[in-house]
């Protein structure tokens, strides 16, 4: 086993310029310090989807950790124009950094993070994207998510450029989900997962309210551009794997304190402490 994934990163290592492994390299070493890079160092490396994604996979190889889902951004209008963009992109999240609510985040493990309210998916079986909405509502379960962008790049909102939030695993963070259960048993239609709202709170006080509708018009649409993106890509969604699909409003600065995410539809509630300690 061990022998199969290190051909496999070998591999991957020489699919890469040396400036692209340089800079996958470099996008590590900010992950595991800390030390936040400069997008101007670097913005001449990734100019194309392509590089980005290709930089993004040994980003998340050199992680050393199993893949445990993905998180889909540019999902409305507004985010795609922030960063010039006319389509979502996706992000793999290593699995140790879907963590379950309630759970405390402490200041030392972030970088510059912002806070997004999202509905989660968790494949119960291999995805594809033959699927309809209609089989992908059947094939997963459901969960209310706050999702925790989090760039290797100081300065990052909303400055940085699509192909390198890309390469950086979509400024990936980490994703607070809370109960997950059958989506069938919380939706009967398709379009009932267009009809979610929800509420962000910080110490108490209401920030935003949010819509699920903002998410490619339906959140499932999210799913199913992943599911096919990843197939064309040779890398399908597996039963197991989680999928964070896009924020329902714009993203607040995570802050020190308690958040909290209410959902009605029967979703429930997310709860998050960021401490200094």
């Amino acid at each position: 086993m061990e022998v199969t994934l290190m051909n496999t990163q070998k591999q991957a290592t020489l699919e890469l310029s040396a400036k692209e492994n340089a800079f996958a390299k470099e996008l590590f070493n900010a992950y595991q310090s800390h030390r936040a890079l400069k997008e101007s160092d670097w913005k001449d490396v990734v100019t194309d989807e392509a590089t980005a994604y290709r930089v993004q996979k040994r980003f998340t190889e050199l992680k050393s950790e199993e893949v445990g889902g993905y998180k889909v951004s540019l999902t409305s209008k507004q985010t795609q124009d922030m960063f010039d963009s006319d389509s979502p992109l996706y992000g793999a999240q290593v699995k140790s950094h879907f963590v379950q609510s309630p759970v405390t985040l402490h200041r030392a493990e972030l970088m510059e993070p912002l806070a997004e309210v999202e509905m989660l998916f968790t494949a119960k079986e291999p995805l594809c994207s033959k699927d309809s909405l209609e089989d992908l509502l059947k094939k997963t379960k459901v969960a209310p998510a706050v999702e925790v962008p989090d760039s290797r790049f100081s300065d990052w909102f909303p400055s940085l450029s699509k192909y390198m939030v890309m390469a950086d695993a979509a400024v990936g963070g980490f994703v607070v989900y809370g109960q997950e259960v059958e989506a069938t048993r919380l939706f009967d239609h398709v379009d009932d997962l267009a009809n979610v709202t929800c509420q962000l709170f910080h110490n108490g006080q209401k920030l935003k309210d949010g819509a699920s509708s903002e998410v490619l018009g339906n959140p499932l649409n999210s799913l199913h551009w992943l599911v096919k993106k990843l197939e064309d890509q040779g890398q399908p969604l597996q039963a197991g794997q989680r999928v964070s699909s896009g924020t329902f409003l714009l993203p607040e600065s995570l802050t020190d304190g308690e958040w909290k995410a209410t959902f009605d539809q029967g979703l429930g509630a997310v709860f998050l402490n960021v401490s200094k300690d």
